[in-house]
């Protein structure tokens, strides 16, 4: 038994499917997914998917590495986790798929136009600058982040939640002079800028 289960591992370790294992949160789980299609048809956007998470995971296995990595299929998880908590075996299917999309990112393999990529960038970009979450200049970013015309429409039909946030000590319009900052920014910075190295030379290394 212990030699057929070898045999059916080494059948399905493609190079890709070693590179995802390698470099994607979870990626290890791929192999174990056994095409039952629990996941597509326990998620919200399952009609939306250019590729479920079964198939996404077969291409994987296949070796389809270009597909997968240019695919928007990934970027549509809204982690509900609808999947991991319906799925038979169990497998991490929220986890793997942000993995994929922060790999594709990594490669510069992100589809254009892609509304999740900026939203994540404007967050990570609003949180890193002071190490704390300014809310006020997020929601603003996240408003004009697709233009002036969209960002004042979205602004106006939110205004109510923004002046109920404000009087309940959740924003603050003193954010945008500033917001609060951990007190040790530059040691934060030199952190990520380290990481961010690393990781840069591990893409080096894959190209």
């Amino acid at each position: 038994m212990s030699d057929m289960n070898t045999a059916m591992s080494s059948k399905y370790r493609t190079s890709f499917l070693k590179e995802v294992e390698a470099n994607v949160e979870e990626g290890e789980w791929v192999k174990m997914c056994m095409q039952c299609g629990v996941c597509a048809g326990s998620c919200p956007f399952g009609k939306h998917w250019d590729h479920p998470p079964q198939e996404l995971f077969m291409m994987i296995r296949a070796g389809k590495r270009e597909e997968v990595l240019s695919s928007e299929s990934m970027w549509m998880c809204t982690s509900c986790y609808n999947c991991i908590a319906r799925c038979p075996r169990g497998l991490p299917i929220t986890h793997i798929m942000h993995g994929l999309a922060n790999y594709a990112k990594r490669l510069g393999k992100v589809p254009e136009n892609q509304q999740t990529e900026k939203f994540a960038q404007i967050f990570w970009d609003n949180i890193t600058k002071k190490g704390r979450g300014n809310e006020l200049k997020l929601g603003l970013s996240l408003y004009f982040m697709n233009g002036l015309a969209t960002g004042i429409k979205t602004a106006m039909a939110n205004q109510k939640l923004g002046l109920n946030m404000i009087k309940t000590k959740r924003m603050s319009v003193a954010e945008l002079w500033g917001g609060h900052s951990i007190k040790d920014t530059s040691g934060l910075h030199k952190m990520l800028q380290k990481a961010q190295e690393l990781e840069d030379a591990k893409i080096q290394d894959l190209n």
